[in-house]
């Protein structure tokens, strides 16, 4: 099964399921094109936005789990 770490970077969370996109648009991390982000951690992207990374983390492992 697949997971995913808060130390992976956004395009590596992407290459594991292009699914999770929509799970982090919904967590308002529209910057999933920029070149920048795709060398963020899941971490540091959830830092700049504000948002506490460890939930985030938890929703794309059970939506990795599900499958």
């Amino acid at each position: 099964m697949a997971s995913v770490t808060k130390n992976m970077t956004i395009g590596e969370t992407i290459q594991t399921d292009q699914n999770i996109i929509e799970i982090l648009l919904n967590y308002g991390m529209h910057c999933i094109g920029c070149p920048s982000a795709q060398g963020e951690t899941l971490e540091e992207a959830c830092m700049v936005h504000g948002l506490d990374v460890d939930p985030l983390v938890e929703e794309i492992n059970a939506y990795l789990s599900s499958k």
